[in-house]
Parts: structure tokens; C-alpha cells; sequence
């Protein structure tokens, strides 16, 4: 295939300027979704796309969409695109990359004059983090028809549910079954991303090819006890909530290591909350992840009968929910050679791994064909102030995801 080159100064550009948009004093970025910042962001794409020359929209669960259209707009479309909400205090390169470098990559495609039959479409999904809501993926599921109407009453740390912020940022969300997709209408989705961990940057690799995509769990715990005075209740007629937390937590990494998968205790809240009161309640979340399915529901099932015989132990009870479970996919085999096709064509290495992270790429892995592309990240950092992926690398990950793209759409 003829060398199609991406504009690494306008790409590199357009990241520095996102990263402005909710930039934190530490130098983080903090644009949790549908936030004022995040509605600022959202504005920038919308803008940018427009400045692309795409045809652009806003689908029913609010992802931004420009499309370049194919000599036939009937045949389905390839997909490429990521998100640009953040953590709290996150990097400038999650998701963004795959936003801006599929922008950059259809911009090239049209400057260039090369010919496609498919339609290709750059989506900037909604809320893929669940930093705001605690539940992430909504652009996607509402894409693959797997949204539902409870989403729509979670609310924020302040009271703010989904559907005000929503309302806020002049969505309905009322016609949110009418953002789904068919099958037929999607030919693949390809997703370029920074690798958020060290394996690339241990090989000096600036590309990888993802060959599955590991499922993401989250499960929030509440052990309830009883609040007694620190200094007057005596060790062994205490109903300490907090005890029984901290075994637990360290049995959730003992769980995570027999099955090889991993899991982590990332938010913690304690209740009354003061230095002389035995905490009477303690409220924490638990993402666990595998590759494996069949594993991570063993990995379930075992934080479940710790919960049991320690809170039992302890003389505490326990309730569980979970948050969100998104299963891991493999990606499509086909989609894996044109990606490798394209580094060859861009002359680097073919390195394929495996990903760590959840992305809307497995999301959309439910309806379509999808591939994932890596970048390298420096010390391995995400959701991080210090996150960073250099010019060149982001460059090297738009070249081959922009090859991918003419690839899969001629």
C-alpha cells in the first residue's frame, strides 16, 4: 500500500491542547464525564473534527462522531476511536490518543485523496472511565445495546445524577436504546491506545499489537460493626468494621496471586470517621481482573467466602454489589494481521501482548471485529500526573492506525 503520512507536529499539537482543558496543579488532568471541563473537551473535538473536514454528530448517549464517508456509505463502516474523560487527577494521553490519533489519521486519509469503499468513523466514546458515576463504559454499551435505564439514577459524590448531568449538557436520555448499532452495520473497530504499563518500554518498543484484553470487575463491600468508645470498649467485645476490612484486603491480594489475575482495594471510606470512635461501618471498592473468565469468577467466589468467614469471625455483617463486569475478549484474528500488515508497511517491529486494562474496545468486541493497538509508556505510568508517551511514539501508533484504517475500509 502506498505510504500515507500522518502530521506528527499537528498531532502533538492537538494533545498538548486537550491537555490544557482541566489541567490540575500538579499537572494532572481531572475532566470526569459530562463535568464542566469534560463539556469544555467535548467542544475542542467537536471543533476539531469539524476542522478535519468530517461530517459530524452526537449520538443519544452523547458520543461525538465524524465520519469520513466511502464511495459506498452503504457498505458498514470501520471503527476506530477511545474517550476523553479522565480519572481524578489522571494523565493527558489516556484515551485522548486514540481520539485525537484517529481525528489525525482520517484527516490524513482525506488529504491524501486515497479511495475507500467503507465509510470510516472517529468516536469519542462518553464516560468510559467511571470516575464521576462509578460506572464506566456508557458510550460504548449504549453503542452495542447493552445500556440500561438504571445507569441513568447513579449519581456523583455530590447528589448530581447522571441523568441532571446529562440534562445539563443538553442530552436526552430518554432516547438513549436509539444510540445502538447492528452488527451489520459495523465492519471493525480498531483502537489506538497507550499501553499504561512497562512491557513496551522493557522490549525498547514504541508499538504492540494486543492480542486480548483483560475483564474488569468492580465489587463495593460494606462491613457494618458497632461504634464504641476507642478507649473504653475492651478488645474482645469490639464489633471493629475496620479489622475485618483490612484482613479482607490482604486476602484479596492472596486471591489474585493463586489465580494469577490481579486486584486492588482502591477507595475506602470509614465511618463515623474519628480518631477516638471504633469504626462502625467501612465502605471499599475491589477491581479484579483476569484474561481468563472462568478464573475471575473463581477469583469472585473466593472474595465472597472471605467476606464470610471473616465478618462472621469478627461478629460484623457484610453486603456486596457489583459495580460493573465487563468480560475479557480476545481480539479478532483478522483485525491482528492487517495491524501487523501496517507496521510492516511502516517498517517497525510486529510485538504482540497482551492488555491489563479495560477498554471499549472489548465493549465493541461484542458486535464487531476489533484489534487494539499499544503505545509505549514512559516508566509504565497511567492515571497519573506523570503519565507521558513521546511525540515520535505517538506518531509511530497514528502511522499504523491509520494504515490499519485504509486497510480494513478500501
Amino acid at each position: 500500500m502506498e505510504q500515507v503520512n500522518i502530521n506528527q507536529d499537528r498531532l502533538w499539537n492537538t494533545i498538548m491542547e486537550l491537555g490544557t482543558i482541566g489541567k490540575t496543579e500538579n499537572n494532572g488532568v481531572t475532566r470526569l464525564s459530562l463535568s464542566e471541563e469534560d463539556l469544555q473537551a467535548r467542544k475542542y473535538i467537536i471543533d476539531l473534527m469539524k476542522e478535519a473536514g468530517l461530517e459530524v454528530r452526537v449520538d443519544e448517549v452523547g458520543n461525538i462522531i465524524g465520519k469520513l464517508v466511502g464511495m459506498d456509505d452503504e457498505l458498514p463502516v470501520v471503527l476506530t476511536g477511545s474517550h476523553i474523560d479522565t480519572v481524578v487527577d489522571g494523565g493527558m494521553f489516556d484515551g485522548a490518543l486514540g481520539v485525537l490519533g484517529g481525528i489525525e489519521a482520517l484527516r490524513t486519509i482525506k488529504e491524501s485523496g486515497v479511495t475507500l469503499n467503507h465509510s470510516i468513523e472517529i468516536v469519542s466514546f462518553t464516560d468510559e472511565e467511571g470516575a464521576r458515576f462509578g460506572s464506566g463504559f456508557i458510550g460504548s454499551k449504549g453503542m452495542t445495546g447493552e445500556l440500561e435505564e438504571k445507569y441513568f439514577s447513579l449519581t456523583d459524590k455530590n447528589g448530581v445524577s447522571y441523568e441532571k448531568a446529562f440534562e445539563n449538557a443538553n442530552l436526552d436520555f430518554t432516547n438513549f436504546s436509539l444510540a445502538k448499532r447492528t452488527k451489520e452495520s459495523i465492519k471493525a473497530y480498531v483502537e489506538l491506545h497507550i499501553e499504561q504499563g512497562r512491557v513496551l518500554e522493557m522490549e525498547d518498543l514504541p508499538v504492540g499489537i494486543v492480542t486480548e484484553v483483560q475483564g474488569p470487575a468492580w465489587m463495593d463491600v460494606h462491613i457494618k460493626g458497632q461504634a464504641d468508645h476507642a478507649g473504653a470498649t475492651p478488645i474482645d467485645l469490639r464489633k471493629d468494621a475496620s479489622l475485618a476490612a483490612a484482613e479482607i484486603m490482604l486476602l484479596v491480594e492472596e486471591i489474585a496471586v493463586k489465580w494469577q489475575g490481579v486486584a486492588t482495594v482502591g477507595q475506602m471510606e470509614f465511618k463515623p470517621g474519628n480518631a477516638n470512635i471504633i469504626p462502625e461501618s467501612v465502605h471499599f471498592s475491589v477491581d479484579f481482573r483476569h484474561t481468563n473468565k472462568q478464573k475471575r469468577d473463581y477469583m469472585e467466589h473466593d472474595i465472597l467466602n472471605a467476606l464470610q468467614e471473616i465478618t462472621k469471625k469478627r461478629n460484623v455483617d457484610f453486603s456486596t454489589s457489583i459495580q460493573m463486569k465487563v468480560d475479557p475478549m480476545k481480539c479478532s484474528s483478522n483485525i491482528v494481521r492487517e495491524i501487523e500488515q501496517s507496521c510492516r508497511e511502516t517498517k517497525l517491529p510486529v510485538f504482540k501482548m497482551k492488555c491489563g486494562a479495560g477498554h471499549d474496545a472489548q465493549i465493541l468486541g461484542k458486535i464487531t471485529d476489533f484489534g487494539m493497538i499499544f503505545i509505549r509508556s514512559k516508566d509504565g505510568l497511567s492515571h497519573n500526573p506523570q503519565e507521558w508517551s513521546s511525540k515520535e511514539d505517538c506518531a509511530k501508533g497514528t502511522q499504523v492506525l491509520c494504515h490499519t484504517l485504509v486497510r480494513l475500509a478500501k
